[in-house]
């Protein structure tokens, strides 16, 4: 398991590789490549989300067990995908965060939608499902502290989750219907996508309501007992 001993090294890249690094390779995906080679974009999206991941990593042995732990996340979030109309994804991305850290949300939303578009479809908007759904993982682990205090809180940020969802989605929806990106297009697109969006921050609140207690209660008795 790699380490990354500098702590002023892992402070920059948990900055420069989830907000310039990975958009950087998802626009390079879209505008130079066409989404020609989505398959390529989406595996460098994942090789960055890991050593995003690995900038967690303070000890060699505690960095193993959360890597188990996400793992399993990862596979729930996966299996969760599989259910009809509303996914639990982003949910099992924000606990992931709040409980294991920003890098680790980041991944489990980013792996999560790649391997389960190994089913549901891969195709040049799968590297925009793992950059929407990491940065709803990160951002879940930076507000850990007042998500874990607030059910108020955490419910809201599920439903601003649905709708920044829906807004990175509805980039490569325009992309793709205009041939490149036109404003009037992506709000059109907003317009339309008003009662997916609305369906999806229901979802998100039902979600949490039913995991967010017994998963926080044992990520949290894992984390303490572990020292993670």
């Amino acid at each position: 398991m790699i380490v990354i001993r500098s702590a002023r090294v892992r402070r920059a890249l948990k900055i420069v590789l989830p907000f310039i690094v990975i958009p950087a390779v998802v626009a390079f995906g879209v505008f130079a490549v066409r989404g020609k080679h989505h398959l390529f974009v989406s595996t460098a999206v994942a090789l960055l989300s890991l050593a995003l991941f690995l900038c967690g990593f303070e000890k060699r042995k505690i960095g193993s067990r959360r890597a188990v732990l996400v793992s399993v996340m990862i596979a729930l979030s996966v299996l969760g995908r599989m259910f009809p109309v509303i996914k639990p994804v982003t949910v099992f991305a924000m606990l992931s965060g709040m409980f294991l850290g920003p890098e680790a949300g980041f991944l489990v939303g980013a792996f999560s939608a790649l391997i389960s578009n190994f089913w549901a479809g891969q195709g040049p908007w799968t590297p925009f499902q793992m950059l929407a759904w990491g940065l709803i993982g990160f951002f879940a682990g930076v507000l850990a502290s007042p998500l874990k205090r607030s059910r108020f809180l955490l419910y809201a940020y599920g439903v601003i989750a649905a709708v920044a969802f829906s807004m990175v989605m509805d980039v490569w929806s325009a992309i793709w219907l205009a041939g490149a990106f036109s404003l009037d297009v992506y709000l059109a697109k907003m317009l339309t996508s008003v009662p997916h969006t609305l369906l999806y921050a229901v979802s998100n609140v039902i979600f949490l309501i039913c995991f967010a207690k017994p998963f926080s209660e044992k990520l949290e008795r894992i984390r303490i007992k572990y020292g993670i």
